[in-house]
């Protein structure tokens, strides 16, 4: 096989690896950044070391953890490297201050938002299971854990989203 060949194998393997997952790399890296921008950042650098490291994927079988697990790496560099720029929100113009306010469906938006305050160390493994659909055997493996920690981080997990939930109902 000439390298045209194969440069041309590898872009079809690539292709065929990445273009299933793409999706799911989105998601994890916005809900573990909280940003669609950012998101959309981490997943393209997250890409392109996954274009550059292809040839570890040993099996094709393991491609959504082993991309996932690059995002998830990504993520912590790039808040590694960045310093986010903050915005006083008493500067912003009305339109954005309307944008602030606008929320679609309250009760969605204040599970969304009680997620988004677990700390990472449980928001992460009830992502993977709950919006990506994982094992627990999956994300142990995602995130160099026992399969005994992420059971108890997901069991806390759900305890303080009810705890917090139930405290909002009362309010």
């Amino acid at each position: 096989m000439n390298s045209n060949d194969a440069d041309r194998e590898r872009r079809r393997r690539f292709d065929r690896v990445v273009s299933v997952f793409h999706q799911d790399m989105y998601r994890y890296a916005a809900w573990l950044c909280r940003d669609p921008g950012i998101a959309e950042e981490v997943v393209q650098e997250a890409l392109l070391r996954a274009w550059k490291s292809l040839d570890a994927l040993r099996e094709d079988d393991a491609a959504k953890p082993w991309l996932l697990t690059i995002v998830r790496r990504e993520n912590a560099r790039h808040f590694e490297r960045k310093r986010l720029e903050t915005v006083d929100i008493d500067n912003l113009s009305p339109a954005q201050s309307a944008m602030l306010a606008e929320r679609e469906d309250p009760e969605l938006e204040d599970l969304r938002q009680a997620i988004f305050r677990l700390d990472d160390d449980y928001r992460e493994p009830l992502v993977l299971q709950v919006l990506m659909g994982h094992s627990t055997k999956e994300i142990a493996e995602l995130m160099g854990m026992q399969q005994g920690a992420i059971l108890t981080r997901l069991h806390r997990a759900r305890l303080k989203l009810k705890e917090e939930v139930e405290q909002e109902a009362m309010q």
